[in-house]
């Protein structure tokens, strides 16, 4: 007899229905069961759309809504930057979101719980878009990639999430993930297979190549600028390789690139590669340029806190071998004040009732002029009346001090000191100040 697939018995029927039930009970079953273990799957936040305003301006910028994207970030501005392609093929910057924690610093990841979030070029597939996430929503960098695997570098589960909190990832706000969890899902719906992701410590211009040109990632990270330069030179996503433990950016070859061997023979399209040399050449001459003008900056720097050093030490030694103010000024008063003491006799003692001011006697008579005897002939007497010679002085002991008729009371003016009794404190002081100046106008110059 002769089976007829289209007559079905009504046991069969009961033990297919049986059967289908079942199975829709267990698929329900697992569905109730990961609603529980896994945060906020109902909302279904990973089929948000993508909100009217961005999509106002995706047409404006003649892309697709389902069109490639690509990302950027830079973790020295904690920014996150989604790229799309337009109806052109070339990528225009779409818009950018902060980063509100990376943890780690500058530099790329190395190890298992050194928490540093990653630097390089990663791609991301459907596969790696977690909607589940305890972190709200997320996607996996992809770390280790082939470049970090040649230097065994280790890690695993380094994202890009929200709930703005990490411990090597790179988190964001949970309206910014939203965002960025539906443009990468149309963009698979648009037919993308993995998106590219560019994480970079810094925009990679001359001047911040230049900032950190003495850091010890200086040469990975003219590796990164490199990709960076094809990517701002041709407007699109570059070709990514690794070999000799470098990335290798839009190469042809009918070889393998092996990570940690050799390159193979490969050819860059010229006018690419031209372009790329090009812009490497400038940034590079510019790059010089900065970091010369930094170098005599930080020399000056260096030699002014040199002169400062020296003249705060020279001040400190002057004063260190000065004496004390107080103490040179008694020593200065007592040495005058004993000097006449020692030199000239205690004068007689005066009498009790001395009137309140006396008359100096006039000062004797000068004698006549004396006629020269070096000749027969009396000198000849001058024109003006005054006198020939001026009469000699009243003879004094010698150690008595001569009053000054401009100043009685033998004082010097105010401000003035005699040659001869340049020895007072204020003399010394000012002597010593004229040397101190004098050194220290030399160490200016």
């Amino acid at each position: 007899m002769t089976h007829d697939p289209l007559r079905t018995s009504p046991r069969s029927i009961r033990r297919r229905t049986r059967v289908g039930l079942t199975l829709a009970t267990l698929m329900l079953g697992a569905t109730i069961l990961s609603g529980c273990q896994v945060s906020d799957l109902s909302t279904a936040k990973h089929l948000a759309p993508v909100p009217s305003a961005l999509e106002t301006k995706i047409s404006r910028m003649n892309m697709d809504k389902r069109s490639p994207i690509m990302l950027r970030i830079y973790k020295e501005d904690s920014v996150l930057e989604v790229w799309k392609q337009d109806k052109a093929g070339k990528y225009k910057m779409l818009k950018e979101y902060d980063i509100c924690a990376w943890s780690g610093k500058l530099g790329p990841k190395l190890k298992e719980g050194d928490r540093q979030a990653p630097e390089g070029f990663y791609m991301v597939n459907r596969g790696q878009m977690n909607p589940n996430s305890s972190y709200y929503l997320s996607f996996n960098l992809g770390f280790p990639n082939s470049f970090d695997r040649s230097y065994g570098r280790t890690g695993s589960n380094l994202m890009v999430h929200g709930d703005c909190s990490s411990r090597g990832c790179y988190a964001m706000e949970d309206e910014g993930i939203r965002e960025i969890y539906a443009l990468a899902r149309e963009a698979f719906v648009g037919g993308q297979q993995a998106f590219q992701v560019q994480a970079f410590p810094f925009r990679m211009t001359p001047e911040n190549m230049a900032k950190h040109a003495d850091s010890e990632n200086l040469e990975f990270w003219e590796n990164l600028k490199e990709g960076a330069d094809h990517f701002e030179v041709t407007g699109v996503a570059p070709k990514v390789d690794v070999c000799e433990r470098r990335y290798v950016f839009n190469a042809s070859s009918s070889g393998r690139f092996i990570p940690s061997a050799s390159c193979p023979s490969y050819t860059v399209d010229p006018q690419v590669a031209q372009l790329v040399t090009k812009k490497r050449d400038t940034d590079l001459e510019k790059r010089a340029s900065l970091v010369a003008r930094v170098e005599m900056r930080k020399q000056r720097e260096e030699r002014w806190e040199e002169r400062e050093q020296a003249i705060s030490g020279f001040f400190s030694r002057a004063r260190a071998d000065s004496p004390e103010p107080a103490a040179a000024a008694t020593a200065d008063t007592n040495t005058e004040a004993a000097a006449p003491a020692a030199a000239t006799p205690a004068p007689a003692p005066a009498p009790a009732a001395a009137p309140a001011a006396t008359k100096p006697e006039p000062a004797p008579a000068a004698p006549p002029a004396v006629a020269s005897t070096s000749g027969t002939q009396p000198s000849a007497p001058a024109p003006a009346p005054a006198p020939a010679a001026a009469p000699p002085a009243p003879e004094v002991p010698a150690d008595t001090p001569v009053a000054s008729t401009a100043n009685p009371d033998n004082t010097a003016p105010l401000g003035y000191a005699a040659e001869e009794e340049d020895t007072g404190f204020f003399s010394s002081v000012a002597k010593s100040s004229r040397g101190l100046f004098r050194k220290a106008g030399n160490l200016f110059n």
